[in-house]
C-alpha cells in the first residue's frame, strides 16, 4: 500500500488545528497532504473509515525491552507487535534492564544489531549515564541515541548503578552542549527502607517509597537544570506534592518537562488489594487524591505527556503465588494497553482528541528531537497512522496480551477506545486484532547523528 499514493479517509482526522473531516494523503510513506475528501484526486485508492478517528501514530519514550540479556522477560518482537496492536508506532527503548546495559557505543552496537530487522514498529534508543562514563557520551549521541537516562536511586539491576550530583555535574555539560535530554528517574533518599510488617498489604510497600522522595529529587534536578541549561525531563511522575517546583519551574523558562505513565492515572492505593504484586511499580501507585491532581496537572500543562513505563518481568519475578511486594520485581506491562487505559481516564473526565493526540504524540515526538518526522499528520511527516474508534469498549482477556508475557494489570479492566489499524510510514502493521507477520521497524534518530554505529 505504501508503493503508490493512497488515501485515508475519515470524518473525524485529528490535525493541529482540530479534529476535522478530512483525507490524509499517503505517499512514499509520508503524509503528502490533508485535503477536504472532495479534493482527492482520482485513481488514487481510498479507504474510508467513516467515523472512526483517525490520529497520528503514539510516540512511547519509555519502555523497557529487555533484549539482550533479559529477553527472558521481553523482546522487540514480542514488545513492538504489542505496541502495534495499541496504537503506538514508535517506541525509544531504555538502556535497562538489557545486558549490557546501554551505556557505551559498544553495548549501543550490540543493542541496535540485536533490534534491527525485528522491529513492527519504528524505535529507537536511549543511552545512560552511570558513574564514570562521562567519556562514553558523545560517541552515544553522535551514533544517534534519542538522549540519556539516570536513576537517582538503585535502579533494581546492579549493571545500572545510580549516579550522585557530582556525576551529574560532569555529564550535563556534555549533554547541554550537544543539545540531548537528560531523563530521570527522580527518587533521592541517603536510606533505602524495604516493606515492613505485613509485605502482602500494598500499605507496607507505598509506605516504603514516600512521596518526598521523589519531591527531594526533583528539587534537587532543578537546581542542576537552572545550572547546567541541560534539559531535563522527570519520568514516570507519582508524587503531586513535587507539582508546585515543577511549575515554578516552567515559570522560570528552564527546559524542564516531565511525564507520567497510565497507571498512575487509572489505579490508586486504596483499591490495591492485598497480595497484587502485578501492580507494584516504583514509584508506587499513591491514592486516588493524589491521581486527581496528576490529572488537574496534565490538564494545565504542567505534566507534558503520558508514557508507558512498560516494565515486564517473568512472571516468576511477581512472587504472586506469595503476594510479597518486598520480594516481587517492580513494573507494569502496558505497551498495549496504554491508548485505551489514558483514553477511558481522560473521557470520564471530558478530555478530547486534540488533548489524546498532544499527550501521547506531539509531546513525546518533541521530547525525543523527532518533531517534524514522528507525532502529527503535518504535511512531510511519516505516515505514521491510527484508526481508533474511541465510543468501543472492549475488556483485555491474557489470551489476546501480545506482550511476551500475559500478566498486566489491565487484564479484565474494561477500556474505552479500540485501535482498529496502526500504519508505519504508510505500512500497515496491525489489522482488527492481526499483527502483520513481516517486521518493518527502523531505527529513528535525532537529525544529524551518524547512519552506522560499525
Amino acid at each position: 500500500m505504501s508503493g503508490s499514493p493512497w488515501v485515508l479517509v475519515s470524518r473525524r482526522v485529528v490535525t493541529d488545528g482540530g479534529v476535522r473531516e478530512a483525507a490524509v494523503v499517503v505517499k512514499d510513506g509520508r503524509v503528502e497532504a490533508l485535503l477536504s475528501p472532495k479534493d482527492v484526486p482520482q485513481g488514487f485508492e481510498v479507504t474510508n473509515v467513516g467515523e472512526q478517528v483517525v490520529m497520528p501514530g503514539v510516540v512511547d519514550c519509555h519502555a523497557h525491552i529487555n533484549e539482550p540479556g533479559r529477553t527472558e522477560w521481553e523482546g522487540f518482537e514480542t514488545a513492538t507487535r504489542a505496541a502495534a496492536a495499541g496504537g503506538i508506532s514508535t517506541v525509544v527503548d531504555m538502556p535497562l534492564n538489557s545486558i549490557p546495559a546501554t551505556t557505551t557505543l559498544e553495548a549501543l552496537r550490540t543493542k541496535a544489531a540485536t533490534a534491527e530487522g525485528r522491529c513492527a514498529i519504528d524505535y529507537g534508543f536511549w543511552g545512560g549515564v552511570i558513574p564514570g562514563n562521562a567519556g562514553e557520551l558523545e560517541g552515544m549521541v553522535d551514533a544517534g541515541v534519542t538522549g540519556f537516562k539516570c536513576f537517582l536511586i538503585h535502579s533494581g539491576v546492579d549493571e545500572f548503578p545510580h549516579v550522585t550530583r557530582e556525576d551529574l555535574d560532569k555529564a550535563m555539560p556534555i549533554l547541554a552542549r550537544r543539545g540531548v535530554p537528560l531523563i530521570v528517574h527522580a527518587e533521592l533518599t541517603e536510606h533505602e527502607r524495604p516493606p515492613q510488617g505485613d509485605t502482602r498489604t500494598y500499605q507496607s510497600y507505598l509506605a516504603s517509597r514516600p512521596r518526598r522522595w521523589e519531591d527531594d529529587a526533583i528539587r534537587m534536578m532543578v537546581e542542576l537544570c537552572r545550572k547546567h541549561r541541560t534539559r531535563v525531563h522527570i519520568v514516570h511522575l507519582s508524587s503531586s506534592d513535587a507539582l508546585p517546583d515543577i511549575a515554578a519551574a516552567k515559570r522560570e523558562g528552564l527546559p524542564f518537562t516531565v511525564e507520567t505513565c497510565p497507571h498512575y492515572l487509572t489505579f490508586d492505593a486504596e483499591h490495591i488489594p492485598d497480595g497484587a504484586t502485578h501492580l507494584k511499580c516504583a514509584p508506587p501507585i499513591r491514592e486516588a487524591e493524589n491521581r486527581e491532581k496528576l490529572w488537574d496537572a496534565l490538564a494545565r500543562g504542567t505534566i507534558d505527556m503520558v508514557v508507558s513505563d512498560h516494565s515486564p518481568c517473568t512472571p516468576g519475578l511477581k512472587h504472586l503465588d506469595r503476594g510479597d511486594f518486598a520480594a516481587a520485581w517492580g513494573g507494569i506491562a502496558s505497551l498495549q494497553f496504554s491508548l485505551p487505559a489514558v483514553w477511558t481516564g481522560m473521557r470520564a473526565r471530558g478530555h478530547g482528541l486534540e488533548a489524546l493526540v498532544r499527550w501521547m504524540c506531539r509531546n513525546p515526538s518533541r521530547l525525543t528531537g523527532l518533531e517534524g518526522l514522528k507525532g502529527s499528520l503535518t504535511p512531510g511527516v511519516d505516515a505514521d497512522l491510527v484508526v481508533f474508534d474511541p465510543e468501543a469498549s472492549f475488556t483485555p482477556e491474557p489470551s489476546a496480551v501480545l506482550h511476551r508475557h500475559p500478566l498486566t494489570p489491565y487484564a479484565g479492566l474494561k477500556l474505552q477506545g479500540v485501535v482498529e489499524r496502526t500504519y508505519v510510514r504508510g505500512v500497515p502493521v496491525y489489522t482488527r486484532g492481526e499483527p502483520a507477520q513481516r517486521p518493518t521497524g527502523r531505527w529513528v534518530r535525532r537529525p544529524g547523528a551518524a547512519r552506522s554505529v560499525t
